[in-house]
């Protein structure tokens, strides 16, 4: 059994592009994810009002909080039995780096893993303003899932951060190499330009510092990098 969830909302084409490379891979999943976009909301918590779980297709819900919220709440109200993975994404955008400390899609997978649920974060990185082509993103995700055995099962507070690299000439049928690899400390650039109401955060994504065989140098260069995390 699998449970799906993400940070872009339960309408987000990645999560569709999640479902599907996940029932290839086992026929029995459940989505749980968030009514609303919450990217960057890191791994916040709602304790200050009620949380409602809505069933809005077979199989599938959404829940009016953050994606550590659907986990939890997922976790406590559905009777899931031990799912083989808790699967977050697919993310449109990298989670690289330090991106891992504010990343929604990643905090899902970190409160999974919290619960002894092997859990892995998915994420497409693409360059400002070209679009994502999810047919091949689900493709790839279904290369991960084949081969995943060969890194489970995790130890205890342990899960994976995959992110999918942009390429001009992606293919399903082609899937990238799947490199092993940290994530890299660099903190993101410094970059904020006046406005009348205030800073606006100016910095490139694909600008940002690197190190060497980390997860950004990995993904930048044009393969998935498959990086293992810990809870803490």
């Amino acid at each position: 059994m699998l449970l799906l969830t993400n940070d872009d909302g339960i309408h987000a084409e990645g999560l569709h592009a999640l479902e599907k490379a996940a029932r290839e891979w086992q026929s029995d999943v459940i989505t749980v994810a968030p009514l609303d976009p919450h990217s960057g909301c890191g791994h916040r918590v709602t304790v200050d009002r009620p949380l409602i779980l809505q069933q809005v297709e077979e199989h599938r819900f959404c829940v009016n909080g953050t994606p550590a919220d659907c986990v939890r709440l997922a976790l406590a109200t559905l009777e899931l039995n031990q799912p083989g993975w808790v699967l977050s994404g697919i993310n449109a955008g990298g989670n690289l780096g330090v991106d891992v400390h504010h990343s929604g899609t990643v905090a899902a997978a970190r409160e999974a893993a919290l619960h002894g649920w092997q859990a892995m974060a998915l994420s497409q990185y693409h360059r400002r303003g070209t679009p994502i082509d999810w047919e091949v993103t689900s493709s790839w995700a279904a290369a991960i899932f084949s081969v995943v055995d060969d890194f489970a099962p995790l130890e205890s507070g342990q899960f994976l951060n995959i992110n999918f690299p942009h390429l001009d000439d992606a293919r399903a049928d082609h899937p990238p190499p799947i490199v092993s690899c940290d994530i890299d400390p660099s903190p993101l650039p410094m970059q904020f330009m006046s406005h009348d109401d205030g800073w606006m955060y100016k910095g490139k994504y694909q600008d940002r510092p690197r190190q060497q065989g980390k997860d950004v140098d990995v993904c930048f260069g044009g393969r998935i990098a498959m990086s293992q995390m810990g809870v803490v």
